[in-house]
């Protein structure tokens, strides 16, 4: 298997579209409908990369990339923010709040591989 990628999003259609472009580029994929989820999942699979939409309930995805960023179990794996929120603030605060990389919706299934692999080849650096 390749490398290992958290998705975690609310919206089934973009979980199930993300996982099925993902796989057949050989990554190994597991998802997540919100961030107590993907908490409670991650001593499980420890992933090399989390995808992390903002706008979800119980815990959106910049109290999770706080957390996450936060916990010395986890604060060295890579998130890109994959999210509908497009202004130019989110984005900002995305990097600066430590996010590798701001994808918007909709994406491009081309876009979102050559993003990570973008990802993937900084850190492997």
């Amino acid at each position: 298997m390749g490398k290992k990628i958290f998705i975690v999003d609310d919206e089934p259609d973009i979980l199930d579209f993300c996982k099925l472009v993902l796989e057949t580029e050989g990554y190994e994929v597991r998802s997540a409908t919100n961030g107590l989820e993907l908490i409670k999942e991650l001593p499980n699979f420890m992933p090399d990369l989390i995808l992390l939409d903002i706008m979800m309930p119980d815990m959106d995805g910049w109290e999770v990339l706080r957390m996450l960023q936060n916990d010395d179990r986890y604060e060295t794996i890579p998130i890109a923010m994959l999210t509908a929120k497009t202004q130019a603030k989110d984005k900002i605060l995305g990097i600066q709040e430590g996010a590798m990389d701001y994808i918007t919706k909709p994406f491009d299934p081309d876009e979102l591989v050559e993003r990570i692999e973008k990802i993937f080849s900084h850190i492997d650096k």
